[in-house]
């Protein structure tokens, strides 16, 4: 297990950092004389995995955190569990045609923690992230998830072009996502499990990861604009294949 020390804060943001076994939560701040029926589901669900409750004045949690909307609760998280590539693997069912969301080095926190949020809305198997050069699963991004950071695996790999090798030995096909492709994100079937690169902000898909890939493919843009955020370029593409496999769905 990776640890990333840091605090989150906000009644729902904590429930859900509790509910979810993968991310570890260390200690558990609540303002003095706090009350009410969200306050007991935190207390219960910290109980129920021996998470500490400290019981702090205002003032604390302003330390903790600074003058925000804590709502009155504060966690210290301990880190998220990091899935292997290799134990996922076998466990998959490829016969269902899984679709996995691989970045090249996604460095913005907000990017990543709302490229997780559609990877596990729009019901991705996993999310796959290198070692170096990619951004942590700090408070920030799960925030900015929305607290779904864990409840899909997070796979993170030392070198991202073998695991993508990995995959395609095991049937896996790869879209990048470049916004000079000829193709678009609407002409392709999906019908396979599949790999969707996301490249960073800056640089888009790394040229050797770009080369690993199938096919690549583009957002359709209008009124001369060049690219969309990283997130929401995934989105798009997530929710597209997320379509397509919907029964009787027309392409």
């Amino acid at each position: 297990m990776e640890e990333n020390n840091d605090y989150i804060y906000g009644i729902h943001p904590v429930q859900e950092a509790l509910n979810n076994p993968q991310t570890g939560v260390e200690k558990i701040y609540l303002r003095q004389n706090m009350r009410g029926a969200p306050v007991n589901r935190i207390t219960e669900a910290a109980s129920a995995r021996k998470v500490p409750v400290l019981n702090v004045p205002g003032s604390k949690l302003n330390e903790l955190v600074g003058r925000v909307n804590d709502q009155g609760v504060v966690a210290l998280l301990s880190g998220i569990t990091y899935t292997e590539l290799e134990p996922w693997l076998e466990q998959a069912e490829l016969s269902a045609h899984p679709f996995v969301v691989v970045l090249s080095e996604i460095e913005d926190t907000h990017n990543f923690g709302a490229i997780l949020r559609s990877s596990a809305a729009a019901g991705a198997a996993a999310v796959i992230v290198p070692k170096h050069r990619q951004a942590p699963v700090n408070a920030t991004v799960f925030k900015t998830s929305a607290g779904t950071a864990g409840k899909i695996p997070i796979i993170r790999v030392t070198n991202l072009n073998q695991a993508i090798g990995t995959l395609k030995d095991a049937g896996f096909w790869f879209a990048g996502l470049s916004a000079g492709a000829d193709r678009t994100i609407w002409e392709e079937s999906y019908n396979a499990p599949m790999g969707i690169v996301i490249g960073s902000e800056g640089s888009g898909i790394r040229q050797k990861t770009a080369e690993l890939c199938d096919f690549l493919l583009s957002v359709p843009m209008h009124n001369g604009v060049e690219s969309l955020n990283a997130s929401v370029s995934a989105a798009l593409v997530l929710f597209e294949i997320n379509r397509r496999r919907q029964p009787g769905t027309k392409p």
